[in-house]
């Protein structure tokens, strides 16, 4: 919905631009919302740089469409390559001076308010982003779906699947006498029911990636419905984010006067079985931070950062 605004109002763009969606929001003088905007995701490592680019320049388009007034200035937070979105705010005019970062700012600022901090976010991929006492913002992991994301949508899904996929082979968990219910629900996530046509539908499949993405979500509810395996591949995936958020606890904080704000973003990590495997590595490895579930929306942090856009 839109709001039309008076000629010779001064805007502010904001855009999180992710691999699930893109979220534009329009802020006025005041620094309230006027006009928001949500297109598909933009990640070009994910739908390539061409579509990426069209998805952003029309949600530009449709954000701005209704309202008249000059845009003082834009930021992007997005993600993929750096360079990539540097060069495309570089070739678009009509929206200020733009500012272009990693989408793990909105959620770094969302956790730690600009003080010392971090966050571990996961969503379709992974990431850890710290702000150093100094105030220098850090960045870990987000390697993409091809070499890594522990802790994401892609990594869970990985994982389940090719649990299940030893299962259909006819090697199930040492003890069970029938297949668990995640290989039943990978047969039902493809529509196909032996290991075969299961193991050819990933490799012959253009966006393979995103198909696999899209099973964890079920493997998520299965995990919360006591499934072994499931819980397993919860465990295994969370582990590996978290020894990469301890080394940049110990490395960025080696002894911090008080408890650190750790937030944990993303709808994996705000899930039962993510949140509980994330306790309890953070007791395990004695962690100088505190754990704070985020459910704010990352654009949330994204008119935070706004604001302090003078």
């Amino acid at each position: 919905m839109y709001s039309v605004c008076s000629v010779g109002s001064n805007f502010k763009i904001g855009v999180d631009g992710g691999g699930t969606k893109t979220e534009c929001i329009l802020v006025d003088a005041r620094g309230e919302i006027v006009a928001r905007h949500l297109a598909p995701g933009c990640n070009p490592s994910q739908i390539g740089p061409e579509k990426a680019r069209a998805i952003l320049e029309a949600a530009l388009r449709e954000l701005t469409a209704k309202n008249s007034g000059a845009v003082s200035h834009s930021l992007f937070c997005m993600a993929g390559s750096r360079a990539f979105w540097r060069e495309t705010a570089d070739a678009l005019t009509g929206y200020g001076p733009i500012t272009t970062t990693d989408d793990s700012h909105p959620v770094l600022e969302l956790a730690t308010g600009g003080a010392a901090g971090l966050v571990l976010h996961a969503g379709t991929g992974s990431f850890v982003a710290a702000r150093s006492p100094d105030g220098a913002v850090h960045y870990a992991g987000g390697l993409g779906w091809k070499l890594g994301d522990p802790g994401s949508g892609y990594d869970l899904g990985r994982r389940a699947i090719a649990f299940a996929l030893l299962e259909l082979q006819g090697w199930p968990p040492s003890g069970a006498t029938k297949l668990s219910p995640l290989a039943g629900a990978l047969c039902a996530h493809t529509g196909l029911a032996d290991y075969a046509t299961n193991s050819r539908l990933f490799y012959n499949l253009p966006e393979a990636n995103v198909k696999i993405a899209a099973f964890a979500p079920r493997v998520l509810e299965l995990a919360a419905s006591d499934c072994g395996p499931a819980q397993q591949v919860v465990a295994d995936s969370i582990t590996e984010l978290a020894r990469l958020a301890d080394q940049v606890i110990h490395r960025l904080f080696p002894s911090p006067a008080a408890k650190l704000p750790c937030g944990v973003s993303g709808r994996i990590l705000n899930s039962p079985p993510a949140a509980f495997a994330l306790r309890s590595l953070a007791s395990k490895l004695n962690w100088t931070a505190e754990l704070r579930f985020i459910d704010t929306a990352p654009i949330e942090g994204v008119q935070r950062m706004l604001a302090k856009i003078s």
